[in-house]
């Protein structure tokens, strides 16, 4: 199987095995601890230089094991509180509101799809591996599918637009990527959380700083979500993911609108 026809779930789990052995090697080579890292193609292919980045961040970090202990508690106690109780459900009226494009001009939900259908990817930000790797899945394997049935593909997050330009460029995206500045929209979903005191800590330690990326300048983050809406802005089908290492696969979005098309 080559890069290409990947799952999201065996590109993260690729990845995953070089922050390891990028962690492993840490106590042997202090001395060269913020030379680039070794991935393997599969995961280069879909993440690149954030990728080695984001692993090297955490080899050289002061206790790379530390931080991986934090990290896997979040994302265990993310596992353990599941989708929120409230969040929106099929048969609702997309929520709506002010966003940002690229450029910093002010769109909306309803304008981005200009009466077509969508398909809306809430994400993190720039800075977080799993949202490059599965962006740029999308772009590879989503966008031709969804162009043969005329149905947009827009990417939304709470970073200002000019970290949106930066996803956009890096991944060579070519589909709409859009800043929810203070998680408007995110929020009348109800798929709002924000890292722990201790992941805060860690993510510190590794030089990131979400609410200097966010435009409203807050922490908070959206959970991983798809959305499919309809040409009359209805929702059709919505996937939250409160494990953010964990992503709504191509084959399931294009399963979802082949069941909506019935």
């Amino acid at each position: 199987m080559t890069s290409t026809n990947k799952t999201i779930a065996e590109k993260v789990a690729a990845f995953h095995a070089a922050q390891v052995a990028a962690i492993e090697r840490a106590p042997h080579e202090s001395a060269d601890r913020a030379r680039p890292v070794d991935l393997p193609p599969e995961v280069t292919a879909t993440l690149g230089q954030r990728g080695a980045d984001t692993a090297a961040k955490i080899r050289s970090a002061e206790d790379p094991v530390g931080l991986r202990s934090v990290f896997g508690a979040e994302l265990a106690a993310l596992n353990a509180a599941g989708v929120p109780a409230d969040v929106a459900t099929a048969g609702l009226t997309m929520p709506d509101g002010d966003l940002l494009d690229v450029d910093g001009r002010r769109t909306s939900v309803t304008e981005a799809r200009d009466g077509q259908a969508a398909v809306l990817v809430f994400y993190r930000g720039a800075w977080c591996p799993y949202c490059n790797i599965t962006l740029r899945t999308y772009q590879s394997e989503l966008v031709p599918a969804l162009a043969d049935q005329d149905v947009r593909l827009i990417a939304i997050s709470p970073q200002a637009p000019d970290g949106s330009l930066t996803m956009q460029e890096v991944n060579e995206l070519t589909f709409t990527v859009l800043s929810d500045p203070g998680n408007h929209i995110a929020g009348k979903l109800g798929i709002l959380t924000r890292p722990t005191d201790d992941t805060r800590d860690a993510q510190a330690n590794m030089g990131i700083d979400i609410a200097a990326g966010n435009a409203d300048g807050t922490d908070s983050l959206p959970m991983p979500t798809v959305v499919i809406v309809d040409a009359a802005g209805d929702i059709r089908w919505i996937d939250v993911h409160p494990n953010y290492a964990t992503r709504t696969e191509t084959a399931q979005i294009l399963g979802a609108l082949a069941a909506i098309a019935e």
